[in-house]
């Protein structure tokens, strides 16, 4: 989806598995536009299967099209540490591995602010027990995914993994944030 609105800014969240962060946040009212995809590595336009061998050093991420009169930067960080664990290094439940690792990827020194500070509140508030191992780094290159990950969950709701991982933090995020859901 193309828009030309020039207010609009761009987040990229890794936090296990690219389908279940897309399925989430493509239903959070300010958010125009959610691409599956992959970043932080050294390899230019890396494959689904080389990310899955953990050796292209990505991390799958979904970049976010967001308005931010509608819905802020920490607003998605609330979302981002309500839908996944951020003290598990290199995993998400059963998704194990690098490609798998909780990571902020900044594009531009306020986005790392406020990225820095919510880490702060949430250790200062121990919400949970062990510490945050999130990543806060510059974003560099970001690559999409290929075609047929994009709005997987939407295209593919039946299948076992969405029914048993992606729909249970679909509806967690429904129940916490229902006020901020697309009509």
């Amino acid at each position: 989806m193309s828009n030309t609105n020039s207010n609009l800014e761009v987040a990229t969240l890794a936090g296990g598995c690219f389908w279940c962060l897309e399925a989430v946040y493509d239903e959070l009212k300010g958010v125009t536009d959610v691409v599956s995809g992959y970043a932080g590595g050294h390899v230019t336009n890396p494959s689904y299967q080389a990310v899955c061998t953990g050796t292209t050093g990505h991390a799958e991420v979904i970049q976010i099209t967001f308005d931010p009169q509608v819905v802020s930067f920490g607003d998605l960080l609330d979302v981002f540490f309500t839908i996944h664990d951020p003290t598990t290094l290199n995993r998400q439940g059963n998704d194990v591995g690098t490609q798998y690792r909780s990571a902020i990827y900044y594009h531009s020194p306020e986005q790392k602010a406020i990225a820095e500070q919510k880490i702060a509140d949430i250790t200062a508030a121990r919400l949970w027990n062990n510490p945050i191992v999130t990543e806060v780094t510059p974003i560099d290159t970001f690559y999409p995914a290929e075609d047929y990950h994009q709005e997987y969950f939407a295209r593919n709701p039946y299948q076992g993994y969405c029914q048993f991982v992606i729909a249970p933090k679909v509806a967690k995020f429904r129940k916490h944030y229902l006020e901020q859901l697309k009509a």
